[in-house]
C-alpha cells in the first residue's frame, strides 16, 4: 500500500490537534502545533466557516492520518466494518488498532509509527515466530509479537523502550518483564482507543 511521505507537523496543524505522528517529539517545544496553532496555508487563518460536510471530512482526515492509512485502504477498512457484526464504527476502529504497526507502536516498541511501519517492512517483528513484513497485518487474540533474534534489532527495540518508558501500554496487549514480547489478549474495544474519534460522523460520511 502507499504512504504519505510529506510534511507530518502540517497534518497535525490542519486537524488542530496532535496526531503524535513523531513519537515523543510531538511532546516537546519542537512541536510545531504548539508554534503555530492555525493551518498551514497562505489564507488558512481567514478560514471561518466550516459546513457540515466539511465536520465530516475532518473527522474522516483525522482518523485516516492518525494511523497512516490512505483512501483506498481506508475504505476496504469500511467494508470490513460494515460486514462484521455489531457497531461499524467500533469494528472500524478495533481493526486499525489490530494492525501490526499499531501493536509494536502501543507496545513501545517503536518511536513512532512510521518508526513502528519501517521496523516491520524489514522484518525485525515475527508474529506466533513467522517473519511478518507487512504493517497492516491484523492481528488477533492469541497473537505474540515477539523481536528478531538479532543483535541490532533488540539494540533498536531496547531504546525504543527506554525512550517510551512513561508509556502506558494497553491492557489488551500485554509485554513481558524483559520486553522481547508482546502478546494480544482481547479484541480492542471503544474505550481502549486513545484518540479523541467521533467515530459516528465518519459513518454518516462514508454511508453515503
Amino acid at each position: 500500500m502507499a504512504r504519505y511521505i510529506g510534511n507530518k507537523c502540517k497534518l497535525c496543524r490542519r486537524e488542530g490537534m496532535k496526531l503524535f505522528l513523531k513519537g515523543q517529539r510531538c511532546f516537546t517545544d519542537k512541536c510545531a502545533l504548539s508554534r503555530r496553532d492555525y493551518p498551514p496555508g497562505v489564507h488558512a487563518q481567514k478560514r471561518t466557516k466550516v459546513t457540515d460536510y466539511g465536520l465530516h471530512l475532518r473527522e474522516k482526515q483525522k482518523l485516516k492520518r492518525i494511523y497512516g492509512v490512505l483512501e483506498r485502504q481506508f475504505r476496504l477498512y469500511f467494508k470490513e466494518a460494515e460486514r462484521q457484526k455489531g457497531n461499524t464504527g467500533e469494528n472500524l476502529l478495533s481493526l486499525l488498532e489490530r494492525r501490526l504497526d499499531n501493536v509494536v507502536l502501543a507496545s513501545g516498541f517503536a518511536l513512532s509509527r512510521n518508526h513502528a511501519r519501517q521496523m516491520i517492512n524489514h522484518g525485525h517483528f515475527r508474529v506466533n515466530d513467522r517473519r511478518v513484513d507487512v504493517a497492516s497485518f491484523n492481528v488477533r487474540p492469541g497473537d505474540k509479537i515477539s523481536v528478531r533474534n538479532n543483535d541490532k534489532t533488540k539494540k533498536m527495540v531496547t531504546e525504543a523502550i527506554e525512550v517510551n518508558k512513561s508509556q502506558v501500554v494497553p491492557d489488551w496487549i500485554t509485554v513481558t518483564g524483559d520486553g522481547a514480547q508482546a502478546e494480544v489478549i482481547s479484541v480492542p474495544r471503544r474505550e481502549h482507543v486513545p484518540h479523541p474519534i467521533q467515530e459516528q460522523l465518519i459513518i454518516e460520511l462514508c454511508s453515503k
